[in-house]
């Protein structure tokens, strides 16, 4: 398995078992199921409304005494509501507490969005904060306490754009260490990848396949599948793999980590035997030529222009807009002389 290590030489799996939208025993059997099968890579929220049977699932086979505390990296995030300085930490400890857990390996910011305390999702302008009420670094400052009190061994951010990042990183006292952003072949990110390299910041890649079973009302019309696409069908046969391993085997080749949600005993094994898959330059290189900057989670959803949350991803400037506008003729042009 392909790992990503930080500073203090902790590593992470490459490979991950990630839980949005799992819940109840089920994602509970499926934690159990990830560790049996070889995972050593948890990450869930406090907003998934799941961290209790994570919790439980962990605990139990802790008991058990043949995977420990210590063999597995776990991951959480801190929610839109909890963002002043007096309310991270308090956040951080009902995690814990939920968790059963002393400390977490990962804690991110899970969005550049701030909420009223005890807004689980805003249904009025007055539920937000504007981010000059609550400005980014005043929330991570209590991140960097966090670590600094062990009670995050690594601190980070998700969603985050390269502007965002830019800003936080000539504040901050901690880099952050990770962003958790939406990656597949349809959105590669390429420049925020080369961003966070060149400030060795790593990346974890949700949504790998695609998040087809989130609610109806998150989905956008004639939304691709991505194991539908003819280019991955070809490499999965070549490989003599599945779309779904394909897919994941891509984010450890770009030196990502990656964390596919799975309920059922056969695709969470599935999906971690995809670290076994070597793909070769022609690979990488038909899968770099589907990159059409298209997400399945666009944010709208927190957009509230009257608070300033407009354009949360950072990606409608002109100079944006013209440098994609060149990337997309460059690749038709090379989708043509294929």
């Amino acid at each position: 398995m392909k790992t990503l290590q930080f500073n203090n030489k902790d590593t992470m799996h490459c490979i991950g078992l990630g839980t949005w939208k799992a819940k109840g025993n089920a994602v509970k059997q499926a934690v159990k199921d990830a560790l049996y099968a070889g995972y050593r890579h948890i990450d869930t929220a406090a907003v998934y409304g799941n961290e209790k049977e994570i919790g439980q699932a962990l605990a139990e086979v802790f008991a058990e005494g043949k995977i420990h505390r210590d063999d597995v990296f776990i991951t959480s995030k801190l929610w839109n509501d909890a963002h002043k300085e007096g309310e991270v930490i308090p956040a951080l400890h009902e995690s814990l507490k939920r968790l059963q857990l002393d400390y977490l390996d990962l804690y991110l910011i899970h969005w550049p969005v701030a909420f009223k305390n005890g807004v689980s999702f805003p249904q009025k302008p007055s539920d937000y904060h504007t981010l000059e009420e609550v400005p980014i670094i005043e929330t991570w400052k209590q991140m960097e306490k966090a670590k600094e009190e062990g009670l995050a061994r690594h601190i980070g951010v998700s969603n985050f754009s390269d502007v965002k990042l830019k800003e936080l990183v000539s504040k901050a006292k901690i880099k952050p260490e990770m962003n958790q952003v939406e990656l597949h072949p349809l959105l590669q990110q390429d420049d925020l990848l080369a961003y966070c390299n060149s400030e060795h910041i790593f990346m974890t890649a949700y949504s790998p396949l695609g998040s087809g079973d989130r609610s109806e009302d998150m989905k956008g019309k004639d939304e691709p599948n991505l194991l539908e696409i003819e280019t991955i069908q070809k490499i999965a046969r070549k490989h003599n793999a599945s779309e779904g391993q394909i897919l994941i085997a891509w984010h450890c080749h770009r030196g990502t980590a990656v964390i596919p949600k799975s309920t059922s005993k056969e695709h969470i094994k599935e999906n971690f035997k995809a670290a076994h898959i070597e793909l070769d330059a022609t690979d990488l290189k038909e899968i770099a030529a589907l990159d059409e900057h298209r997400r399945f989670i666009t944010g709208k959803f927190f957009e509230e222009e009257s608070k300033g949350y407009k354009d949360i991803y950072d990606e409608t400037s002109p100079i944006l807009e013209g440098i994609r506008d060149g990337v997309s003729k460059i690749k038709a042009v090379f989708t043509s002389n294929k």
